[in-house]
């Protein structure tokens, strides 16, 4: 993989992690439709890590409110609303941790094509168009609701659904504000891409880098992460003024083009 790959790929990461367009889908697709080689396991470890890092960043206010709020919990200060929110988050994950777990390989090695990623791009952009119609404005996250997210979060395991998309879709279609789903959706990104972050880690140590450079690396890292909190703070001030529409059509255009040039 060359500097111009590295600079792309990076950038695509960035860009399509926190926006309801699938970024696994955006990664897969450059290789699969070109000669580029695949961008190997140390460069997807790097753009997540990149990507884990901007959203950090970008709530770092709400990380520390977290972690004060637990060291409060935790010595007797009381259960507060912090607490309750991590932990719902912490619920929310489940569902995919444990189905990661049971269906990662299967995925891996049956679903990553294009004709799947067509179809996923357009069946789950129309249901996030359908649940943008269906907002409303509850900024609140219950016990069940939480356990609903995460169970669609699940989905997000199949290349082309997105899981900023499918989060945020049945938020919206549980009552919630555009903004409140959106925060929800990148809330639950942290532990979702920091453990996919660790299973390539660890299936990296398996493997080795295999020559890859460090150069590479260190671009990935750096563009996912300025692209992708840049992208976080543009999604969040702008998604109640421009709702969901421009990336449901965008993904049927995208799924029609994938159609297109599998017929071609």
């Amino acid at each position: 993989m060359d500097l111009t790959q590295a600079v792309i790929l990076a950038l695509i990461q960035g860009i399509t992690e926190f926006l309801p367009i699938s970024s696994s889908a955006h990664l897969i697709l450059p290789s699969a439709l070109t000669d580029w080689p695949d961008q190997a396991l140390a460069f997807d470890v790097a753009v997540h890590l990149g990507s884990l890092v901007a959203v950090l960043a970008y709530f770092r206010r709400e990380i520390a409110t977290f972690i004060s709020g637990s060291a409060r919990f935790v010595t007797g200060g009381g259960y507060g609303p912090d607490v309750d929110l991590m932990l719902k988050v912490g619920l929310a994950t489940l569902p995919v941790v444990v189905a990661g777990f049971l269906f990662r390989d299967y995925i891996a090695a049956e679903l990553r094509g294009i004709a799947v990623i067509a179809v996923t791009t357009i069946a789950f952009g129309l249901l996030l168009g359908y649940a943008d119609r269906r907002h409303g404005a509850s900024d609140d996250l219950s016990w069940k609701y939480a356990m609903y997210i995460g169970f669609a979060q699940t989905l997000a395991l199949i290349p082309g659904t997105s899981r900023s998309g499918i989060t945020i879709t049945a938020a919206l279609l549980l009552g919630m504000s555009r903004t409140m789903a959106a925060r929800v959706s990148f809330l639950l990104s942290i532990p979702t891409i920091a453990g996919a972050a660790l299973l390539l880690s660890l299936d990296l140590i398996e493997t080795g880098i295999s020559g890859q450079k460090a150069l590479n690396l260190m671009v990935g890292f750096v563009l996912a992460s300025v692209s992708a909190y840049a992208c976080i703070h543009a999604f969040i001030q702008l998604v109640e003024r421009t709702g969901m529409m421009p990336y449901v059509i965008y993904r049927l255009v995208l799924g029609l083009v994938l159609f297109g040039l599998m017929a071609m």
